[in-house]
């Protein structure tokens, strides 16, 4: 295939499958302007081939709408795409090995950066303590953020750099930071980034979205997370440099302010309370390894309040919210919400709440009554789900064989889209769906097809764009292209329907995702008919 350039082109793009509902057995595509002019057959096709200015020989590859992360922080991805990535480390000796090798080589740096430490799954089962880490990082400022950015261990010469630090709520002697104390020496850490290393991670973040058939991503900052800068950096960058497309969330209960930053939403990651691993979610009962339930930072009332400003703003409000006590604050604020300005109009504003874990039947009835998104990361039960997963730990196996349910949500018709939280887990589009389709608890799975959707159309209907996502005449030109094994039309209770040919099915088939096989390989990716990767020969 021939690389088109930067400017948006008419191509004919013929000799392969197109993934498209207006036609199950299209094989060419022609983009004009920026948009899907036409799908349809490859004899259909000659009659566009003199009136293109690119023919692109697909040579039996598969085209599919580019795929949407509807939930990454694209500057601490690409500080972990460039910096030190302890997710992998084996162990917590290994975790400091590579803490030593990664001080010594970054001598420039003004505070250490790493993320990804997992001590449940480390043989030590516990977290680097103070000393061992001043050790392993010389003496130097040091913030290593947990798997699920919701706790960090630091070094002493970083909380010396992080004024009261010490009497913040969350800071106990020889434990993980949480809550205040740790958002105060992550903004210490994040504050000592210069704007050249944060354009750079941003970059590097992009190019890798790019890389796996990522269009568009929603990046969640507020801050608590990031900064002003950084958020306003990157909205610029995507702006002005040819890439994927960012939509901007700002997380803070301030109308006004997310307006002014470039925002179309006071949501994102918006805390009502923490994540599990950190034993920070707020929970209904206390957790089964912990004789407490959880953090709350923000009550049903601070939710209606948010809701309202939100709607009559004409804004998204939306919400992080995993634990089930968090879920409930979340909907029955919603509600009282609904009940000042009226249920149509809060079901019309598609408020979305982030990660929505632990659910019940009850919150999942008010999810669909409140016409609320559930942007929810399939990648996690993959990580922490199953009898022997961190889930169960933290819950015992009852309860953690509750969560997740995507199989319920879209039954009841709950719109579904779908991201990563990148870096809490890696950009990965093939690999969530997978996840999805083969949750570790078999009553939760749903079809390729629908997981697919809520990755890619789900993601543009969560902005409230409803002909995005889905390659048909007049949708943005956004698509990717694949190197990929047979096309299935695949059930979600692992059995393989193989009639994606079959004129009947009248439902085009995707790749075999059963566990095992490989994932498909992007080769192109094209943003509003703009190509922004391509993959290299050999």
């Amino acid at each position: 295939m021939s690389e088109s350039t930067a400017t948006p082109r008419t191509v004919l793009l013929r000799g392969g499958e197109v993934h498209s509902p207006a036609d199950p057995f299209a094989t060419a595509m022609v983009v004009e302007r920026g948009q899907v002019a036409w799908v349809g057959s490859e004899g259909a096709a000659d009659a566009f081939a003199d009136g293109v200015d690119e023919v692109v020989d697909l040579e039996g590859a598969l085209v599919t709408p580019a795929f949407t992360d509807a939930h990454v922080h694209s500057t601490a991805t690409g500080l972990a795409l460039t910096g030190l990535d302890l997710s992998d480390a084996p162990s917590l000796a290994a975790a400091l090995d590579r803490v030593r090798d990664f001080a010594a080589g970054r001598p420039g740096d003004r505070v250490l950066l790493g993320h990804g430490w997992d001590a449940a799954r480390w043989p030590e089962r516990r977290p680097p303590l103070r000393d061992e880490l001043d050790e392993a990082a010389g003496g130097r400022p040091l913030y290593l953020s947990r798997i699920d950015v919701h706790s960090a261990v630091v070094t002493t010469a970083l909380l010396d750099l992080t004024p009261g630090a010490w009497e913040k709520a969350g800071f106990e002697a020889g434990q993980p930071l949480t809550r205040d104390a740790h958002h105060a020496v992550r903004a210490a850490a994040l504050g000592a980034v210069t704007p050249a290393q944060r354009t750079e991670a941003q970059r590097a973040a992009l190019a890798h979205a790019a890389s796996l058939g990522i269009g568009s991503v929603h990046e969640c900052a507020g801050p608590e997370i990031s900064s002003e800068d950084d958020f306003t950096g990157l909205l610029r960058l995507a702006a002005e440099e040819t890439g994927p497309r960012v939509v901007g969330y700002w997380a803070e209960q301030d109308v006004t302010k997310a307006r002014s930053l470039g925002a179309i939403g006071a949501a994102g990651d918006l805390f009502v309370d923490g994540a599990l691993g950190s034993h920070t979610a707020c929970l209904h009962l206390p957790y089964a390894d912990a004789g407490h339930t959880g953090t709350s930072y923000l009550e049903a009332a601070d939710v209606a309040a948010h809701v309202v400003a939100c709607t009559e703003a004409g804004l998204q409000a939306g919400f992080h919210a995993i634990g089930d006590a968090a879920v409930t604050a979340v909907v029955e604020g919603a509600r009282a919400a609904a009940e000042k300005v009226g249920p149509a109009r809060v079901r019309a504003a598609r408020h979305r709440v982030e990660h929505a874990e632990m659910l019940t039947p009850e919150t999942i009835a008010g999810f669909a009554e409140l016409g609320l998104t559930a942007s929810v990361q399939p990648a996690f039960d993959a990580l922490w789900g199953g009898e022997d997963g961190m889930y169960a730990e933290r819950l015992g196996a009852e309860r953690a064989r509750t969560l997740n349910p995507f199989a319920a949500l879209l039954r009841i018709g709950v719109p579904l889209a779908f991201g990563s939280d990148s870096p809490v887990t890696p950009l990965d589009p093939w690999g969530t769906v997978r996840a999805a389709a083969f949750h570790r608890t078999p009553e939760h799975r749903i079809s390729v097809r629908a997981a697919f959707t809520a990755h890619t159309r789900g993601g543009w209907r969560a902005i409230g764009r409803d002909e995005a996502g889905v390659l048909v005449p007049g949708a943005p030109a956004d698509y990717a292209v694949w190197q990929a094994d047979e096309l299935v039309v695949q059930a979600p209770d692992d059995r393989v329907a193989r009639w994606s040919t079959d004129p009947r099915s009248g439902t085009p088939g995707l790749p075999d995702l059963t566990p095992g096989t490989p994932l498909p390989v992007c080769l192109r990716t094209v943003v509003g008919g703009r190509t922004v990767f391509v993959r290299p020969e050999g």
